[in-house]
């Protein structure tokens, strides 16, 4: 028997939010339902009901709750004084992948047909998505400032290209292509290098 626990409004939707993280990194978005979840907390389908109008509007918190943690552990990487800018981007590499491969299920909803197929995306969800995405090119922009970066490409693409090479190195990760840790690594190291020009 299930036992109902009292929540405050925005205790019970955060609460609700986590739980379905972590349902969907343990069984995949098809594991979910208002109704597992609810059971799983210990409230009524109702009160599910009252944060989420359905399972897409749930998946689209888990999103906007991944994109805030992948925003906070980059804009962590960017803020360490002790780093130099080339080291920053390496970090910035291998994170991006770490995090894809830690989190494979939360990653392919971040990014993934489900939500941006079929233009399923809250309001809320495309700010945090389009917000992490800006804060990359605005790191792209300075580094080709800082001549770190080729800096006769055009910014938005040159920030798009890059992006689209880590999406696929993690792709292949997610899949299981290369799984083991010197590939990674070693692929991770070969895209500093690729859009690297100073290295050093």
């Amino acid at each position: 028997m299930v036992t109902k626990t009292k929540y405050h409004h925005g205790d019970l939707r955060k609460s609700l939010v986590s739980t379905a993280s972590d349902m969907v990194a343990e069984d995949g978005i098809e594991g979910l339902s208002l109704r597992k979840l609810a059971e799983k907390i210990g409230v009524s389908r109702t009160a599910a009901y009252h944060h989420f109008t359905d399972k897409n509007d749930l998946l689209c918190a888990i999103a906007e709750q991944a994109f805030e943690r992948w925003h906070k552990i980059s804009s962590e990487i960017f803020s360490q004084e002790n780093l130099s800018n080339v080291d920053k981007y390496r970090s910035f590499v291998h994170a991006y992948i770490s995090f894809a491969n830690e989190n494979p299920s939360l990653y392919e909803l971040m990014f993934g047909r489900v939500i941006w197929k079929e233009n399923n995306s809250t309001a809320t969800l495309k700010s945090i998505a389009y917000t992490s995405f800006n804060y990359q090119v605005e790191m792209i922009k300075l580094w080709q400032e800082q001549g770190i970066i080729n800096s006769e490409e055009n910014t938005l693409r040159l920030a798009q290209v890059s992006w689209a090479t880590l999406h696929g190195i993690a792709r292949l990760v997610i899949d299981g292509i290369y799984a083991q840790e010197n590939q990674i690594d070693e692929m991770c190291e070969c895209a500093v290098n690729v859009f690297l020009i100073d290295n050093t």
